[in-house]
């Protein structure tokens, strides 16, 4: 496909030759020293008798002792990673192509097994005893063959033809980086000490904790050991806290560096391993009774990615308890038993956040297909890189998640991820995409039925709304970008990747439903992924494994209809179509004409660079990503809805073919419009206090949403206004209420109807769908200030029969009417609002909290929010605005709330400080004539902003004594007074934001306190940046070093932007201001560094050519022995966004000197070397040899006399170093890398590799030759 991601070549070595069937590991954990030991056995069958090399996988380990069959084999390994050095910034092109080759999809194998010769492979009589055996093992595989170079199975037949091979080895871990994840061992780390695994699906590496076959496509059955101490006072030693002066043992000195206390009350908590697969037993140690072996087995094939633990004093919690009765009957023995895991004291969040998950797996099981594991598992951990991490039967979840009872605005975000992770053990666990360009597949199919889900939790109105929203970002975000199914192999370049095809794949599949369903009359995508599920539960999918092309065959199959066009446009091309779309009706032939216009490539080709996207569009830069081709021209069909002036709905199916799609609609009403006069009669009925009759009662239904505020007073009281007579009469003359496109929401697209106001008014308030009513608000919100509009708006926000989304949207689109112009009249309606809904009646002063009613709660947190950000035409903020957000914060009482606020008052901080930030540069000038009134004004505004000021830093300060939830009250602080600084209202002090950045704060608040500190340009305080990039490259926690790299590429955007730049050219003369005219060049170089990639990284190099402190600590940061491959491969490419590579490097060498030789006697030479240096290279050997030769040859001369030549060595510690006058040379500076050592970390074992590249130099060494003998 033309302008895509070109998928990457193959894997180097095509077949492995053998099928793994079987594989038993054994795993010590230690976490004193945060290192692994153990012992592995794999059962091989080959696939021919003539297999000598074995291929397996393993990194950052040593191998202790292998053999196969009880044999030692000729082994060829090196751990890669002791070959990931940076020998400085520039020369990151080598580390590079070292990174890339280990994060390939189909890593090359780093083991090499050779077969000694006393290891014969013998073809077997399948009738035999061991041919039975082995079929035993392999009674799970899936039975059919996979084209694919890491097959599970033999290419020939299900029965083993050959012998099989036992590979046994043992093995250690001392430095572990990838993998495995240790969590509050380290000194200073108060948080419960635990460990668990950080294998990620589609991110092309997985287990590198022991020898194995990497691949997804590699599947087995496993038996799985994991030793580990008994209880948390077992995890650390107890002579050494005992006898902190004993070094007897090797442990104590070992664990010297890293000491961790821990309580009495703590010590004898148990520890737990969670582990994917069914316990089979749980033995203590006969020779050290502080330490337990847990066994597991997985009677199910699975690929070594597949595989997690955890290890730690998990609580237990069952969740099966909340499974309904009704289900338990159901199901019967077919209900599968959900089990949560969590640190000490978070049961009860346990309980509140997962209470959803039996019923979950209970709908996905009858829905589409049964689970594909005996049990299911939820285990919380703190730094956890991402939400959740699904692993067979085991999902690790982050404690980030959990929220108590009292704690409701996480609720949806949290139940939505939860159920993400339990959809994936059918597909992405079970169903793996056989390439990564099928990644979307699998998540697009995971994400889908997890939607179902929440529309049965939530609602259809939750579900149609959030779908909106989510197509209205997809269309914002689809800006030259690859298609979802190219995304698939750059996965690994950022993580909003991942984000964007999680986003529009299963739009994707949403679309298609709509469209399949409506041709059909039934769901359709639900049987199709039943279908799915049923073929790789019934070994059709080769190794689990799904195709793009697969998954189409399947819906074209089920849906009775070709897809090619649809899966070309959606799924292998890129982009979103925009319509733009016109009608009129035409009285004299009674219909309804239209002309629907695609403007998709006449969108702008340039945008400037967002600051939050800048490093991927830079990553995707340097990595040579191109954007999909703008398709001209979508196809489909539309649904085109017209309501007509006797409110019947009637529905028009176009064909959209062509980039400008034109039709005629027929009318089916009389032309006359009834219904505007009947709703005149309703409201002179209702002002009279007259019931209406049943027609009217009738037609009421027809109005029922948006009909408040109707009575004359509260007309008056609200400031209200009406239609106009001329547009009444215009509304009179229309023969339909409105028509609505794409009425089945069959379309990811941006629709612009030219459609009179009143029109989609009418729809707003008529049509029940929230989509309808979502996009009746955004035109209006998108239209200029208006009374009309404003009264609209806020008639939607106070009918309480609207969903909550569509009254939130409303109260959002009021700022557009706060405005002097219109007298306020936006703001008036905001205020009122809230006074009406959460003040006392008469009062501005807000009640009691009461948060039981969600769709009021949500009004309350978005009401302050917009009013923050209302402003005069001068910038500034009304006084009224910032008095109301003080009391609002100050006199704020959650005394009689059964739920807490902590979440609604750092909103009302951050809208404060919003309200405090619109302030005019200069004040003084304002009353620079006396007066009194003004005076006053000002010194009453200063002193709010001092109250305002001292009132949110008071909340940091009870944060201190007791904790709000995730500690919001200190990070919304920290953050208001981030701008704050900002707007030189308060002095700027980085001591305010950098004690929050130590390790032991809690990791949000950390992570905050960063984002602070990067607002400072940190590029020019050379300490707080050598602090953030050692805290990104050392801090024992994964997740937080992962925000960090982003955090770090936030913080270069602004600099290549050149934001906060001063024009040089602006002089100022007395009160005259003098600007001088950029030239055309300059112009166009400001231009490019903020619209185009290339510009911009082309300015950030110049901006930081001279950052010494930036190199060092860069340099550092990649030679750090705690980042994994994945922040290793991040840094490198930082240093190629900032340096330019050097490939190649200038050698001095010593000029070689003439040697002399001379006889001293009893036939003994003295060879030493002359004074004399040699300039020139004599004529090459080869030649003079061969031409003697051959004239030898032909004059039958006799074999030539010995010969001596001279061989210029290494320089090494024998060599003889006289004096040696040559000529000047170009000094050659000495390289040196920083060393920045973590002290939390074990120290690595010693390496091979120089840290610096040696300089050569030379000796010469004697080397004699002779000729044949003569016979």
């Amino acid at each position: 496909m033309p302008g895509v991601v070109e998928t990457p070549a193959g894997p180097a070595w095509s077949g492995l030759g053998f099928t793994v069937a079987h594989q038993k590991v054994e795993l010590e954990i230690d976490f004193m020293s945060k290192s692994l030991r153990g012992k592995t056995e794999i059962t091989i069958h080959p696939h021919y008798r003539e297999l000598k090399v074995i291929r397996l996988n393993f990194r950052q380990g040593e191998l202790k002792r292998l053999n196969v069959n009880g044999k030692a084999p000729s082994i060829k390994y090196a751990d890669p990673y002791e070959s990931l050095h940076l020998y400085g910034p520039h020369y990151h092109s080598r580390l590079s192509t070292k990174i890339d080759g280990l994060m390939k999809n189909q890593p090359e194998g780093d083991l090499l097994i050779t077969l000694p010769k006393s290891v014969r492979i013998e073809e077997l009589d399948p009738f035999s005893l061991e041919a039975q055996d082995q079929m035993a093992l392999r009674a799970t595989d899936i039975p059919e063959e996979s084209d694919g170079p890491l097959s599970s199975r033999a290419p020939e037949t299900s029965l083993p033809r050959f012998s099989a091979l036992t590979v046994y080895a043992e093995f250690t871990i001392d430095n572990i980086r990838d993998g495995l994840q240790f969590v509050g061992v380290d000194g200073g780390d108060r948080r419960y000490p635990h460990a668990y695994t950080t294998n990620r699906l589609g991110y092309g590496f997985g287990c590198p904790l022991f020898p194995c076959v990497d691949d997804s496509l590699s599947r087995c059955t496993w038996e799985l050991s994991i030793k580990c101490p008994c209880t948390l006072g077992d995890m650390f030693d107890r002579k050494a806290r005992d006898q902190p002066n004993s070094t007897a043992s090797g442990r104590s000195k070992t664990s010297s560096g890293r000491s961790r206390y821990v309580s009495s009350d703590d010590e004898t908590l148990d520890l737990t391993v969670v582990c994917s697969g069914d316990m089979t037993d749980e033995i203590v140690d006969p020779r050290d009774p502080s330490k337990k072996t847990v066994s597991f087995a997985c009677a199910y094939p699975l690929s070594a990615q597949q595989l997690g633990f955890a290890v730690g004093p998990f609580e237990y919690v069952n969740l099966t308890d909340f499974r309904e009765s009704d289900q338990d009957e159901q199901l019967g023995r077919n209900a599968i038993p959900v089990h949560g895991f969590c640190l000490p004291g978070r049961a009860g969040e346990t309980r509140n956040t997962c209470f959803p998950m039996a019923k979950a797996i209970d709908f996905f099981s009858l829905s589409y297909g049964s689970y594909p594991f005996s049990s299911y598992k939820i285990c919380f951990v703190d730094d956890l890189l991402e939400s959740t991490l699904p692993t067979a039967c085991l999902s690790i979840c982050s404690n980030h998640l959990l929220f108590p009872e009292e704690i409701i605005d996480p609720m949806y975000e949290s139940t939505r991820k939860l159920t993400s992770a339990l959809a994936s053990q059918w597909v992405g666990v079970n169903i793996v995409p056989k390439e990564p360009a099928d990644t979307w597949v699998t998540v697009g199919v995971a994400w889908y039925i997890t939607d179902t889900f929440m529309r049965k939790l939530c609602g259809n109105n939750e579900h149609r709304f959030r779908m909106k929203q989510m197509s209205d970002r997809v269309c914002d975000l689809d800006y030259e970008r690859p298609s979802i199914y190219d995304m698939g192999n750059i996965l690994k370049l950022d993580p909003s990747e991942m984000e964007f095809v999680a986003l529009k794949a299963p739009l994707v599949l949403f679309i298609l439903d709509r469209r399949l369903t409506k041709a059909s009359g039934k769901a359709t995508m639900s049987r199709i992924i039943s279908r799915l599920f049923l073929n790789a539960r019934m070994g059709e999918l080769p190794n689990g494994a799904v195709t793009s092309s697969f998954f189409q065959k399947t819906c074209e199959r089920l849906g009775h209809a070709k897809l090619d066009t649809f899966f070309q446009q959606w799924v292998y091309g890129a982009g979103c179509p925009r319509f733009q779309a016109t009608q009129r009706f035409n009285k004299k032939k009674l219909v309804v004409e239209m002309m629907i216009r695609q403007v998709q490539s006449e969108q702008p080709t340039t945008r400037d660079l967002e600051r939050d996207s800048f490093m991927r569009d830079v990553k995707e830069e340097i990595h040579g990503v191109y954007a999909g081709v703008v398709q001209p021209v979508f196809t489909g069909s539309m649904t085109i809805r017209i309501h007509e002036a006797d409110g019947t709905p009637y529905e028009h199916i176009v064909e959209i073919k062509e980039g400008v799609t034109k039709f005629d609609i027929p009318y089916n009403t009389k032309y006359k419009r009834l219904k505007r006069n009947k709703r005149q009669k309703e409201r002179a009925a209702v002002a009279t206090g007259a019931d209406g009759n049943p027609e009217n009662q009738e037609d009421t239904l027809l109005y029922c949403l948006g009909d408040v505020l109707q009575t004359e007073d509260e007309i008056q009281d609200w400031k209200l206004a009406d239609w106009s007579k001329e547009d009444e009469e215009r509304m009179g003359q229309e023969s339909y209420e409105w028509i609505r496109m794409d009425a089945d929401f069959e379309w990811i697209c941006k629709l612009s109807l030219v459609m009179p106001g009143y029109m989609y008014l009418s729809q707003l308030q008529q049509d029940r769908d929230v989509v309808a009513q979502l996009e009746s608000l955004q035109y209006m919100a998108a239209q200029r200030e208006h009374p009309l509009i404003s009264t609209i708006f806020v008639r939607t926000l106070m009918d309480r029969r609207y969903f909550h989304g569509i009254r939130t949207t409303a109260a959002r689109a009021l700022i557009k009417h706060a405005k002097e112009e219109i007298n306020w009249l936006g703001l008036h309606h905001l205020e009122r609002a809230f006074q009406e809904l959460f003040c006392i009646p008469g009062s501005p002063m807000t009640r009691s909290n009461d948060f039981t009613d969600r769709a009021a709660y949500m009004l309350q947190l978005v009401i302050p929010e917009v009013i923050s950000k209302v402003r005069d035409n001068s910038g500034k903020t009304p006084m009224r605005v910032k008095r109301f957000l003080y009391d609002k914060l100050k006199f704020n009482d959650n005394s009689n709330n059964e739920y807490s606020d902590n979440f609604y008052v750092a909103t009302l901080m951050e809208s404060l400080c919003d309200a405090l930030l619109g302030r005019t540069e200069s004040r003084t000038d304002d009353i620079s004539d006396f007066s009194m009134e003004a005076v006053l004004e000002f010194q009453a505004e200063e002193q709010l902003e001092k109250d305002a000021i001292a009132e949110i830093d008071r909340y940091r300060r009870m944060d201190e004594w007791s904790s709000s939830f995730q500690n919001l009250y200190t990070r919304a602080a920290l953050r208001c007074q981030r701008r704050l600084m900002d707007a030189k209202m308060m002095e700027n002090d980085i001591m305010q934001f950098l004690p929050y950045t130590r390790m032991g704060t809690y990791d949000l608040l950390r992570l905050d306190a960063f984002e602070c500190l990067i607002e400072f340009d940190i590029f020019k305080v050379p300490e707080v940046l050598r602090w953030f990039i050692f805290t990104m490259s050392t801090d024992p926690s994964t997740w937080l070093r992962r925000q960090l790299h982003i955090l770090f590429g936030r913080a270069l955007a602004p600099v290549a932007f050149g934001e906060g730049t001063t024009d040089q050219t602006t002089a100022q003369q007395g009160g005259l201001i003098i600007e001088q005219e950029s030239s055309t060049e300059v112009r166009q170089a400001d231009l490019a560094r903020r619209q185009t990639v290339t510009g911009a990284l082309d300015a950030l190099k110049k901006e930081l050519a001279g950052n010494v402190t930036l190199k060092e600590s860069l340099w550092a940061a990649c030679n750090s022995p705690s980042v994994g491959l994945l922040e290793l491969s991040e840094l490198t490419d930082l240093c190629k966004v900032l340096y330019a590579a050097i490939v190649s490097v200038q050698v001095a060498l010593k000029y070689p000197r003439y040697w002399k030789v001379r006889h001293t006697g009893k036939g003994k030479l003295h060879f030493y070397r002359s004074d004399r240096i040699r300039t020139t290279l004599t004529p090459g050997k080869d030649s003079t040899v061969a031409s003697t030769k051959r004239k030898r040859d032909e004059q039958g001369m006799p074999p030539p006399a010995p010969r001596i030549t001279f061989k210029q060595s290494k320089l090494g510690p024998s060599t003889p170093s006289t004096p040696i006058h040559a000529p000047p040379q170009h000094h050659i500076t000495k390289l040196h890398i920083p060393n920045f050592p973590s002290p939390s970390q074990p120290t690595p074992r010693a390496s091979n590799t120089p840290s610096t590249p040696a300089t050569p130099g030379g000796g010469l060494k004697l080397k004699l030759k002779f000729g044949q003998k003569p016979t």
